[in-house]
């Protein structure tokens, strides 16, 4: 959807909204750093399924020229589609062809690229309208998005993709809180459209907790029509919602279980195997589906 077409947005659905402007600086530079700091031997190392760290960082300029390309220039002749292609096979199509087409490229030319891309992505959203219309977050089920939510969902991308960097060379999971509180409030957004095919009675609420000092509790409501995140008193759509009483399922994970599960760095059966749950299994087995990139 074009976001110049759409209309603001009004989600309460969705939650609190969450401003990541002033973290991409620092996150750009991390992420440059964690670069320039490998060894040659890195770049060949698989980061993800068929990608290397190099592939990888190729795919983060391709991410970067598109936010320009459709954010800052209006640019329309990108691809598109293919008759009855879906959302997420386009996606994965159109990332491969960007990664072959970037083979050619030496390491030191895709970082310093980046560096060059990365600062004008940062620039841009540091003067976005958080309440704009923008583009659809698939994974939360909101087609136009507010700029928030989008603007969050790519600094997430960032991170995630620095951290599958780390990973592939031997290094932990960068655990600065300011970072991975944001990355983990961003992917919890996914929380109602997850549950969206979970009948539950009205006033049901199930909660995730994530242990740490980036973590924090999230509550998904069933208020009839869907699940929210929305304080039960955050509307009229939600009068008449208790917010007394216990959660009908409660799912506790440490961060490093949370954030990957919802890349799916493991699966759903791995973070469930390490998870402390309560409540109602029906619940707490469709919570830990959460998923919040296109997979």
């Amino acid at each position: 959807m074009d976001p110049r077409l759409a209309p603001d947005p009004v989600l309460p659905w969705l939650g609190t909204p969450i401003d990541a402007r002033p973290l991409f600086a620092a996150e750009h530079a991390a992420l440059l750093a964690t670069l320039r700091a490998l060894e040659p031997a890195d770049w060949h190392r698989e980061a993800v399924p068929g990608w290397t760290v190099r592939d990888l960082a190729a795919h983060l300029v391709g991410d970067c020229y598109g936010r320009l390309a459709r954010d800052r220039d209006r640019h329309e002749q990108g691809p598109r589609p293919a008759p009855g292609e879906t959302l997420e096979a386009f996606i994965h199509r159109i990332n491969q062809e960007w990664v072959d087409a970037w083979a050619r490229v030496s390491p030191a030319a895709v970082t310093d690229t980046l560096e060059l891309v990365g600062a004008q992505v940062t620039r841009l959203f540091a003067t976005a309208d958080l309440d704009s219309a923008s583009l659809g977050v698939s994974w939360a089920g909101a087609d136009p998005a507010p700029m928030w939510l989008d603007c969050a969902r790519e600094f997430t991308e960032f991170w995630t993709h620095r951290q599958q960097v780390r990973r592939a060379v031997g290094q932990d999971s960068d655990p600065e809180p300011r970072f991975l509180g944001v990355v983990l409030d961003t992917f919890m957004r996914a929380l109602p459209h997850t549950l969206r095919h979970t009948d539950a009675s009205v006033g049901t609420r199930v909660q995730v907790r994530v242990d740490g000092p980036s973590g924090g509790t999230w509550t998904a409501t069933a208020t009839g029509d869907r699940w929210s995140l929305a304080l039960p008193d955050a509307g009229p759509s939600y009068a008449g919602l208790s917010d007394a009483g216990p959660s009908a399922a409660v799912v506790e994970l440490d961060a490093e279980t949370a954030w990957r599960l919802c890349t799916r760095g493991i699966s759903p059966a791995a973070a469930l195997a390490r998870a402390r749950t309560s409540g109602d299994r029906r619940l707490v087995e469709a919570v830990i589906q959460i998923v919040s990139v296109v997979h």
